[in-house]
């Protein structure tokens, strides 16, 4: 038995595995993520664990699944990429992120087993 069968492994948070976790204007109307690993076992270990998935991410934004428009796991970058759709054109009245550059934080903290 290896030493780590049978007993509880601490998951690593997100942040800890990727090397860019990102986001930013997509379009008028939509926000881009991109989350990128720069080893394939990281990647791996991500896309494997199923965690990091439509309905998770919409639970973590607090969104109908809906909104978000695009999800692709990206094999040739190591990388997983969505987008969401914003409530109203980048720019109007009352946006409170113009270049959508400080809406990725939330994922550092997905713990990943």
């Amino acid at each position: 038995m290896a030493a780590s069968e049978g007993r509880n492994v601490k998951p690593t948070k997100l942040v800890d595995l990727a090397s860019t976790i990102r986001s930013k204007n997509a379009g008028v109307d939509h926000i881009g993520f991109d989350i990128i690993f720069r080893e394939r076992a990281n990647f791996e270990r991500v896309r494997d664990s199923g965690i990091v998935n439509r309905e998770s991410i919409a639970g973590l934004y607090g969104i109908d699944p809906a909104r978000i428009t695009d999800f692709v796991i990206f094999e040739p970058a190591n990388a997983i990429k969505f987008a969401i759709r914003r409530l109203q054109p980048n720019g109007s009245p009352g946006e409170s992120d113009v270049f959508g550059a400080q809406q990725y934080a939330p994922l550092f903290d997905i713990d990943i087993p």
